[in-house]
Protein backbone atom coordinates (compact mmCIF):
# COMPACT_ATOMS: atom_id res chain seq x y z
CA UNK A 1 0.00 0.00 0.00
CA UNK A 2 1.02 3.55 -0.83
CA UNK A 3 -0.52 7.01 -0.42
CA UNK A 4 -1.47 8.51 -3.81
CA UNK A 5 -2.98 11.42 -4.74
CA UNK A 6 -5.90 10.52 -6.51
CA UNK A 7 -9.24 12.31 -7.48
CA UNK A 8 -13.31 11.74 -8.03
CA UNK A 9 -14.68 14.68 -9.95
CA UNK A 10 -13.70 17.74 -11.89
CA UNK A 11 -12.92 20.73 -10.05
CA UNK A 12 -10.57 22.56 -8.45
CA UNK A 13 -7.58 21.74 -6.40
CA UNK A 14 -9.70 20.83 -3.59
CA UNK A 15 -11.34 17.96 -5.47
CA UNK A 16 -7.49 16.31 -4.89
CA UNK A 17 -7.59 13.55 -2.04
CA UNK A 18 -4.55 10.98 -0.56
CA UNK A 19 -5.39 7.69 -0.58
CA UNK A 20 -4.06 4.35 0.67
CA UNK A 21 -4.07 2.43 -2.79
CA UNK A 22 -2.15 -1.29 -3.68
CA UNK A 23 0.41 -0.77 -6.09
CA UNK A 24 1.63 -3.87 -7.89
CA UNK A 25 5.27 -4.88 -8.69
CA UNK A 26 6.59 -3.19 -12.47
CA UNK A 27 5.32 -5.14 -14.83
CA UNK A 28 7.66 -6.11 -17.84
CA UNK A 29 9.56 -2.81 -19.35
CA UNK A 30 9.26 -0.63 -15.69
CA UNK A 31 10.62 -0.29 -12.34
CA UNK A 32 8.97 0.78 -9.09
CA UNK A 33 10.34 4.06 -7.67
CA UNK A 34 10.36 4.97 -4.31
CA UNK A 35 9.29 8.76 -4.32
CA UNK A 36 11.11 12.02 -2.60
CA UNK A 37 9.67 15.03 -5.07
CA UNK A 38 7.07 16.33 -7.47
CA UNK A 39 6.82 18.82 -9.95
CA UNK A 40 3.30 21.13 -10.43
CA UNK A 41 2.34 21.14 -13.65
CA UNK A 42 -0.12 23.71 -15.37
CA UNK A 43 -1.35 20.52 -17.43
CA UNK A 44 -2.15 18.73 -14.06
CA UNK A 45 -4.06 21.29 -13.32
CA UNK A 46 -6.28 21.45 -16.43
CA UNK A 47 -6.36 17.24 -16.58
CA UNK A 48 -7.52 17.89 -13.04
CA UNK A 49 -10.50 19.87 -14.17
CA UNK A 50 -11.38 18.36 -16.97
CA UNK A 51 -9.39 20.76 -19.83
CA UNK A 52 -6.47 19.06 -20.94
CA UNK A 53 -5.95 17.07 -24.35
CA UNK A 54 -7.32 13.81 -22.56
CA UNK A 55 -10.34 13.37 -20.30
CA UNK A 56 -9.07 11.35 -17.06
CA UNK A 57 -11.61 8.13 -16.00
CA UNK A 58 -12.69 8.44 -12.46
CA UNK A 59 -11.59 7.89 -10.40
CA UNK A 60 -7.97 8.95 -11.15
CA UNK A 61 -4.60 9.35 -10.42
CA UNK A 62 -2.68 12.55 -11.56
CA UNK A 63 1.26 13.60 -12.05
CA UNK A 64 4.13 14.22 -14.66
CA UNK A 65 6.75 14.94 -12.98
CA UNK A 66 8.89 12.90 -10.22
CA UNK A 67 12.63 12.02 -8.78
CA UNK A 68 12.99 9.27 -6.41
CA UNK A 69 14.93 5.89 -5.82
CA UNK A 70 14.21 2.67 -7.55
CA UNK A 71 12.91 0.15 -5.21
CA UNK A 72 12.62 -3.28 -7.67
CA UNK A 73 13.18 -3.87 -11.13
CA UNK A 74 10.78 -5.56 -13.42
CA UNK A 75 11.32 -8.06 -15.94
CA UNK A 76 13.10 -7.22 -19.51
CA UNK A 77 14.73 -3.81 -17.51
CA UNK A 78 18.67 -3.77 -18.10
CA UNK A 79 21.08 -0.79 -16.98
CA UNK A 80 19.08 -0.10 -13.51
CA UNK A 81 19.42 -1.08 -10.14
CA UNK A 82 17.64 -0.47 -7.17
CA UNK A 83 19.16 2.26 -5.09
CA UNK A 84 19.62 4.52 -7.99
CA UNK A 85 18.85 8.08 -7.90
CA UNK A 86 16.54 8.91 -10.75
CA UNK A 87 13.68 11.41 -12.32
CA UNK A 88 11.16 10.64 -14.59
CA UNK A 89 10.30 12.10 -17.84
CA UNK A 90 6.80 13.22 -18.67
CA UNK A 91 4.92 10.60 -19.76
CA UNK A 92 2.59 10.65 -23.26
CA UNK A 93 -0.35 10.05 -20.81
CA UNK A 94 -1.57 10.83 -17.07
CA UNK A 95 -4.42 8.36 -17.46
CA UNK A 96 -1.19 5.68 -17.74
CA UNK A 97 1.12 6.16 -15.71
CA UNK A 98 0.53 8.81 -13.07
CA UNK A 99 2.81 9.90 -10.39
CA UNK A 100 2.00 12.13 -7.69
CA UNK A 101 2.56 9.23 -5.01
CA UNK A 102 4.70 7.53 -2.45
CA UNK A 103 5.51 4.64 -4.87
CA UNK A 104 4.68 4.56 -8.25
CA UNK A 105 5.59 2.10 -11.73
CA UNK A 106 7.15 3.70 -14.29
CA UNK A 107 8.39 2.47 -18.28
CA UNK A 108 11.51 2.59 -17.80
CA UNK A 109 12.56 4.27 -20.89
CA UNK A 110 11.34 7.33 -19.72
CA UNK A 111 13.49 6.92 -16.58
CA UNK A 112 16.83 9.63 -16.37
CA UNK A 113 20.16 9.26 -13.94
CA UNK A 114 20.22 12.20 -11.45
CA UNK A 115 23.43 13.82 -12.11
CA UNK A 116 25.85 14.29 -8.71
CA UNK A 117 25.29 17.35 -6.63
CA UNK A 118 21.28 17.12 -7.97
CA UNK A 119 18.64 17.58 -5.00
CA UNK A 120 15.16 15.10 -5.84
CA UNK A 121 13.85 18.68 -5.16
CA UNK A 122 15.74 19.93 -7.99
CA UNK A 123 15.44 16.78 -10.48
CA UNK A 124 11.77 17.00 -9.69
CA UNK A 125 11.76 20.20 -11.25
CA UNK A 126 13.68 19.87 -14.24
CA UNK A 127 12.46 17.66 -17.36
CA UNK A 128 9.17 19.33 -18.18
CA UNK A 129 10.53 22.44 -18.42
CA UNK A 130 13.78 21.54 -20.19
CA UNK A 131 12.38 19.18 -22.72
CA UNK A 132 9.90 21.65 -23.58
CA UNK A 133 12.37 24.65 -24.14
CA UNK A 134 15.03 22.23 -25.84
CA UNK A 135 12.44 20.56 -28.57
CA UNK A 136 10.17 24.37 -29.21
CA UNK A 137 13.56 25.84 -29.52
CA UNK A 138 16.18 24.15 -30.76
CA UNK A 139 14.06 21.16 -32.75
CA UNK A 140 11.28 23.21 -34.23
CA UNK A 141 12.88 26.73 -34.17
CA UNK A 142 16.70 25.41 -34.68
CA UNK A 143 17.57 28.77 -33.05
CA UNK A 144 21.14 30.03 -33.39
CA UNK A 145 23.58 32.58 -31.71
CA UNK A 146 22.63 36.19 -32.31
CA UNK A 147 19.00 34.91 -32.58
CA UNK A 148 16.46 36.93 -30.58
CA UNK A 149 13.89 34.98 -28.77
CA UNK A 150 11.25 36.41 -27.19
CA UNK A 151 9.53 34.20 -24.31
CA UNK A 152 6.15 34.34 -22.92
CA UNK A 153 5.05 33.67 -19.33
CA UNK A 154 8.91 33.91 -18.64
CA UNK A 155 8.79 33.36 -14.88
CA UNK A 156 7.09 30.23 -15.40
CA UNK A 157 9.23 26.66 -14.97
CA UNK A 158 9.49 26.25 -18.76
CA UNK A 159 10.17 29.77 -19.54
CA UNK A 160 13.00 30.08 -17.24
CA UNK A 161 14.43 26.73 -18.69
CA UNK A 162 14.09 28.40 -21.81
CA UNK A 163 15.86 31.70 -21.02
CA UNK A 164 18.71 29.11 -19.89
CA UNK A 165 18.90 26.87 -23.21
CA UNK A 166 18.47 30.26 -25.28
CA UNK A 167 21.63 31.50 -23.26
CA UNK A 168 23.02 27.95 -23.74
CA UNK A 169 23.45 28.09 -27.63
CA UNK A 170 24.20 31.97 -27.91
CA UNK A 171 20.50 33.71 -28.54
CA UNK A 172 19.18 36.62 -27.00
CA UNK A 173 16.68 35.96 -24.51
CA UNK A 174 13.59 38.72 -24.27
CA UNK A 175 11.17 37.93 -21.42
CA UNK A 176 7.68 38.89 -21.61
CA UNK A 177 5.90 39.27 -18.29
CA UNK A 178 2.77 40.60 -17.34
CA UNK A 179 3.90 43.55 -14.76
CA UNK A 180 7.45 45.11 -13.77
CA UNK A 181 7.11 42.85 -10.48
CA UNK A 182 9.52 40.00 -11.72
CA UNK A 183 11.47 42.35 -13.77
CA UNK A 184 14.90 41.99 -11.70
CA UNK A 185 13.96 38.83 -10.93
CA UNK A 186 13.88 37.65 -14.71
CA UNK A 187 16.97 39.54 -15.43
CA UNK A 188 19.14 37.99 -12.63
CA UNK A 189 17.60 34.78 -14.07
CA UNK A 190 19.20 35.72 -17.65
CA UNK A 191 16.89 37.76 -19.62
CA UNK A 192 19.08 39.74 -21.86
CA UNK A 193 15.73 42.06 -22.02
CA UNK A 194 12.10 42.18 -19.82
CA UNK A 195 8.83 43.70 -21.55
CA UNK A 196 5.72 43.67 -19.23
CA UNK A 197 2.92 43.18 -21.30
CA UNK A 198 -0.27 44.81 -19.26
CA UNK A 199 -0.56 48.03 -20.03
CA UNK A 200 0.98 49.07 -23.53
CA UNK A 201 0.80 47.91 -26.72
CA UNK A 202 2.94 44.55 -26.86
CA UNK A 203 3.91 44.21 -30.95
CA UNK A 204 5.54 48.25 -29.97
CA UNK A 205 7.32 47.07 -27.06
CA UNK A 206 8.73 44.43 -28.27
CA UNK A 207 10.06 46.13 -31.68
CA UNK A 208 11.26 48.93 -29.69
CA UNK A 209 13.87 46.30 -28.23
CA UNK A 210 13.86 43.72 -31.15
CA UNK A 211 14.39 47.03 -33.82
CA UNK A 212 11.72 47.61 -35.93
CA UNK A 213 12.38 44.29 -38.19
CA UNK A 214 11.23 42.23 -35.30
CA UNK A 215 12.34 38.68 -33.65
CA UNK A 216 12.88 35.70 -35.55
CA UNK A 217 11.67 33.45 -33.09
CA UNK A 218 8.66 33.51 -30.20
CA UNK A 219 8.09 31.08 -27.74
CA UNK A 220 4.58 31.33 -26.04
CA UNK A 221 2.87 29.52 -23.06
CA UNK A 222 -0.16 31.99 -23.91
CA UNK A 223 -1.77 31.76 -26.57
CA UNK A 224 -5.09 33.63 -27.29
CA UNK A 225 -5.04 37.27 -26.73
CA UNK A 226 -1.10 37.86 -26.91
CA UNK A 227 -0.77 35.40 -30.40
CA UNK A 228 -2.08 38.47 -32.71
CA UNK A 229 0.24 40.96 -30.71
CA UNK A 230 3.17 38.26 -31.28
CA UNK A 231 2.18 38.07 -35.05
CA UNK A 232 2.21 41.71 -35.44
CA UNK A 233 6.26 42.05 -33.78
CA UNK A 234 7.46 39.11 -36.30
CA UNK A 235 10.29 39.62 -38.22
CA UNK A 236 9.55 38.39 -42.07
CA UNK A 237 10.26 34.30 -42.46
CA UNK A 238 9.72 34.29 -38.50
CA UNK A 239 8.12 31.73 -36.14
CA UNK A 240 5.93 31.72 -33.49
CA UNK A 241 5.65 28.66 -31.03
CA UNK A 242 2.67 28.08 -28.84
CA UNK A 243 2.59 25.62 -26.13
CA UNK A 244 0.89 26.60 -23.82
CA UNK A 245 -3.26 28.14 -23.44
CA UNK A 246 -2.90 30.49 -19.99
CA UNK A 247 -5.15 32.81 -21.79
CA UNK A 248 -8.09 30.37 -22.58
CA UNK A 249 -9.98 33.05 -24.89
CA UNK A 250 -10.32 32.43 -28.83
CA UNK A 251 -7.32 33.87 -30.90
CA UNK A 252 -8.60 36.01 -33.73
CA UNK A 253 -6.04 36.27 -36.46
CA UNK A 254 -6.79 37.19 -40.10
CA UNK A 255 -4.50 34.66 -42.40
CA UNK A 256 -3.28 38.05 -43.94
CA UNK A 257 -1.16 38.86 -40.59
CA UNK A 258 0.31 35.55 -41.81
CA UNK A 259 0.91 35.82 -45.01
CA UNK A 260 2.03 39.16 -45.67
CA UNK A 261 5.11 38.47 -43.75
CA UNK A 262 5.38 34.60 -44.39
CA UNK A 263 5.30 33.53 -40.86
CA UNK A 264 5.13 29.94 -39.27
CA UNK A 265 2.52 29.60 -36.36
CA UNK A 266 3.25 26.38 -34.88
CA UNK A 267 1.36 24.45 -31.83
CA UNK A 268 4.16 22.04 -30.00
CA UNK A 269 3.71 19.66 -27.18
CA UNK A 270 7.22 18.44 -25.00
CA UNK A 271 5.81 14.48 -26.22
CA UNK A 272 6.89 15.78 -29.92
CA UNK A 273 10.36 15.22 -28.10
CA UNK A 274 9.82 12.19 -25.86
CA UNK A 275 8.11 10.03 -28.40
CA UNK A 276 11.17 10.74 -31.17
CA UNK A 277 13.92 8.07 -29.70
CA UNK A 278 16.46 10.53 -31.55
CA UNK A 279 15.00 13.79 -30.48
CA UNK A 280 14.66 12.26 -26.84
CA UNK A 281 18.81 11.19 -27.46
CA UNK A 282 20.07 14.56 -28.27
CA UNK A 283 17.74 15.97 -25.70
CA UNK A 284 19.14 13.90 -22.92
CA UNK A 285 22.87 14.39 -23.79
CA UNK A 286 22.33 18.26 -23.92
CA UNK A 287 20.18 18.69 -20.51
CA UNK A 288 22.41 15.93 -18.84
CA UNK A 289 25.50 17.98 -19.61
CA UNK A 290 24.59 21.07 -18.47
CA UNK A 291 22.78 19.78 -15.22
CA UNK A 292 26.21 18.21 -14.26
CA UNK A 293 28.24 21.08 -15.51
CA UNK A 294 25.80 23.66 -13.21
CA UNK A 295 24.81 25.48 -16.66
CA UNK A 296 20.89 24.83 -16.46
CA UNK A 297 19.67 25.16 -12.56
CA UNK A 298 16.00 25.22 -12.09
CA UNK A 299 14.18 27.90 -10.69
CA UNK A 300 12.03 26.26 -7.66
CA UNK A 301 9.62 28.85 -6.41
CA UNK A 302 8.62 26.84 -3.41
CA UNK A 303 8.23 23.75 -1.72
CA UNK A 304 5.39 21.96 0.34
CA UNK A 305 4.89 18.62 2.17
CA UNK A 306 2.83 15.63 0.01
CA UNK A 307 -0.15 16.43 2.55
CA UNK A 308 -0.18 19.85 1.30
CA UNK A 309 -1.10 19.02 -2.52
CA UNK A 310 -4.22 21.04 -2.26
CA UNK A 311 -2.27 23.95 -1.53
CA UNK A 312 0.75 23.26 -3.31
CA UNK A 313 -1.91 23.81 -6.72
CA UNK A 314 -3.95 26.67 -5.51
CA UNK A 315 -0.73 28.18 -5.56
CA UNK A 316 0.70 26.95 -8.64
CA UNK A 317 -2.89 28.55 -10.09
CA UNK A 318 -2.67 31.68 -8.26
CA UNK A 319 0.24 32.54 -10.96
CA UNK A 320 2.56 34.26 -8.53
CA UNK A 321 4.78 31.88 -8.14
CA UNK A 322 8.62 32.51 -10.04
CA UNK A 323 9.50 29.18 -11.15
CA UNK A 324 8.54 26.02 -10.12
CA UNK A 325 6.12 24.82 -7.55
CA UNK A 326 7.72 21.21 -5.78
CA UNK A 327 5.50 18.68 -3.18
CA UNK A 328 8.62 16.43 -1.05
CA UNK A 329 7.29 13.11 0.03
Amino acid sequence: MARLVRFHQLGGPEVLRIEDIFVALPQPGEVRIRVHALGLNRAEAQFRSGLYIEAPDLPAGLGLEAAGVIETIGPNVTGMVPGDRVAVIPPVSMKVSPVHGEVVNFPAHLVVPIPNGQSFEGAAATWMAYLTAFGGLLEVAAIEAGDQVVISAASSSVGLAAIQVAKAVGAIPIALTRTNRKRDALLAAGAARVIATDPGDVAESIRAVTGPRGARVFFDGVGGRLVPMLVSAAAPGGIVINYGALDADITELPPAALLKKSLTLRGYLMHEVTQSPASLSRAKAFILERLASGEFCPVIARTFALDEIVAAYQYLESNEQFGKVVVTV
